[in-house]
């Protein structure tokens, strides 16, 4: 098929409100696009002056997603790699606070030759530069840019005004703008009103930029009729006009934007020809075993410490729909606020009664600490299957060495620095370390897996690589003790070093793994582990005595070895834990 000859450009905008689902506009333009054979890039641009979203609250930013090469980004990333199957990198996300920490590194550098540095022309460069730098870096025929916020933030102008300026240099046939408004249903009225998006596209139009396409999201369908005065009023054709009504799932997103042809709309607009038709058979199966799976439902709660906000758990939400999907089965989920385990009285198998497994979720920080490790404790005692992530599975050593162990004082470094079994510790390389940003293992690492485990009877193979965020790790020392009483140390880091796995012999499923699978799941490819354990929460309600586990089918993620999970230039092949390059690299 012909490609065309330059890369062409689509950025998505959004107005009247936040949190409308321009991440998941992109994603499912992105997946649409693909599916016709084109090579698609996504990327994210976020106007806050942070340099990442590293050292953000997850109350503040939601879940910080990693890359294989070890970006701290925007969880919008997640949805990109989730919906295109196609990894993401440094260049994928750009915060306005990296662009003014380039600007101002070239500055002192003297690299402006001594002129008046500007947000025009020299931050608006910067911009256009790293937009370049992925169109080089990549062999792509459409990249999607998203920006962030909402039009009438005064920090996103530089975002607009750059791509302002690239649609005047590269012309209309290269570059377009999708914006995404609200049309709110005015129950008391029973009407559809439009006048929010107006504004909205007046705003736009203030700076300089005429939408191409306008998405409209809406509680209920957009008439013919809504759509033509919409059109009117905002100098857009009708049928550039595209209703984005609410639907049960994120995955049937896509398929609403094919029936109203946005990815048509989208080729026309970039003179694109038309390639082949999309095969959305396997995606149209997912979301029907989504809707309607037919094993039944099992209920997972999910320990935490921002259970307030749901978002800071965003790719696990999503790893255990991909892994309900795959087991047939629907997941519900319960939330439970870890520091509830920490009170008196605390009844757990009254607030559990119904749960079918237990996950603890990551994060930072001592508090709801002990509260988790009695929720894991009530988990291994009760038999209820069990999984633990990166602090998750720190916990859960800490509740094996205490209750099982014997060794009473034990705990990690990170929350009790004189503790006499400090069973995580801080990783060697860490204990210098001064600076929070980009600082910590980050990014893909392979780990042996062991035979004859639980995890190697999911995983299929020996080796896999894993996307890791944390600076503590087990401590070697306590190796034998933990094995003489029933712990399984089931994947580790090639050289043997670095705990990665760990499982509970006689347990019908206590996985703890210091990485985080749910940044790899995907719709098409449910992570192994998300499998095992949702088939074993499924085992477990329906009164099994063990379950079956196997390799998920469609099959689990790429795990060979690759350039971006390989050692540091320069150290031994079985040596690992060098640190990766922080996002500031």
């Amino acid at each position: 098929m012909a490609r065309p000859k330059n890369v062409k450009y689509v950025f998505v905008t959004g107005g009247v409100i936040s949190s409308l689902g321009k991440g998941i506009l992109s994603a499912s333009l992105g997946m649409l696009l693909k599916s016709r054979g084109l090579r698609v890039a996504i990327q994210k641009y976020d106007p806050y002056i942070n340099v990442d979203p590293g050292t953000m609250s997850p109350y503040q930013h939601g879940e910080v997603y990693v890359t294989d090469d070890g970006a701290e980004t925007d969880l919008d990333l997640g949805h990109y790699e989730r919906f295109l199957d196609e990894s993401t990198s440094q260049a994928s996300n750009l915060t306005m606070g990296r662009v003014y920490k380039s600007v101002i590194d070239k500055e002192r550098k003297g690299e402006y030759l001594g002129g008046t540095v500007q947000v025009v022309p020299h931050v608006i460069d910067e911009i256009k530069d790293r937009l370049a730098e992925l169109a080089k870096n990549g062999n792509y025929d459409v990249i999607i840019t998203e920006i962030g916020g909402t039009i009438g933030d005064i920090e996103s102008l530089p975002f607009l005004e750059a791509m302002r300026q690239m649609k005047l240099d590269m012309g209309e046939r290269n570059l377009l703008n999708i914006h995404l408004t609200f049309v709110p249903y005015i129950k008391a009225a029973s009407e559809l009103k439009t006048k929010p998006t107006q504004h909205s596209v007046k705003m736009l139009l203030e700076t300089g930029i005429q939408p191409d396409i306008l998405v409209c999201r809406s509680e209920k369908p957009l008439s013919r009729d809504i759509k033509n005065k919409v059109g009117h009023f905002c100098n857009v054709n009708e049928v550039d006009v595209i209703g984005l009504n609410d639907c049960d799932t994120i995955y049937e997103v896509p398929l609403t934007l094919l029936q109203e042809k946005l990815d048509m709309r989208v080729l026309k607009k970039l003179g694109l020809k038309q390639f082949h038709e999309p095969d959305l058979v396997k995606w149209k199966e997912f979301c029907q075993r989504v809707k309607h799976p037919e094993g039944g439902e099992v209920t997972v709660a999910i320990c935490g410490k921002y259970t307030e906000y749901p978002d800071a758990y965003k790719s696990i939400l999503e790893a255990l729909v991909h892994a309900g999907a795959s087991n047939d089965v629907k997941v519900n989920i319960r939330l439970i606020r870890a520091e509830d385990g920490e009170e008196k009285g605390y009844d757990f198998a009254k607030e559990l009664a119904g749960v079918s497994g237990i996950l603890v979720a990551p994060g930072f920080g001592d508090r709801g600490i002990e509260g988790k490790i009695e929720f894991i404790r009530y988990a291994r005692e009760a038999g209820i299957p069990f999984f633990g992530i990166c602090l998750g599975m720190q916990c859960a050593t800490v509740e094996f060495a205490r209750n099982v162990c014997g060794l009473q004082d034990a705990n990690s470094t990170e929350f009790n620095k004189r503790s006499r079994y400090p069973v995580i510790d801080l990783m060697e390389q860490q204990k210098k370390v001064k600076e929070k940003g980009g600082t910590m293992r980050l990014g893909s690492y392979p780990c042996i897996i062991r035979e004859g485990t639980k995890a190697h009877q999911v995983y299929g193979k020996f080796l896999i690589n894993e996307r890791h965020r944390h600076r503590f790790e087990f401590n070697n020392s306590f190796r034998p003790a933990f094995e003489e009483h029933g712990m399984v140390f089931s994947g580790t880091s090639p050289n043997g070093e670095l705990v990665e796995i760990i499982e509970i012999r006689d347990h019908r499923w206590f996985v703890a793994v210091q990485f985080h699978p749910e940044l790899k799941s995907r719709v098409e490819k449910v992570h192994p582990l998300f499998h095992g354990f949702v088939g074993a929460a499924r085992a477990f309600a329906i009164g099994e005595h063990q379950p079956e586990l196997g390799v998920p089918a469609p099959a689990a993620p790429d795990a060979e070895p690759s350039a971006d999970s390989a050692p540091v230039a320069g150290t031994p092949s079985f040596f690992v834990e060098e640190e990766r390059p922080s996002a500031e690299g």
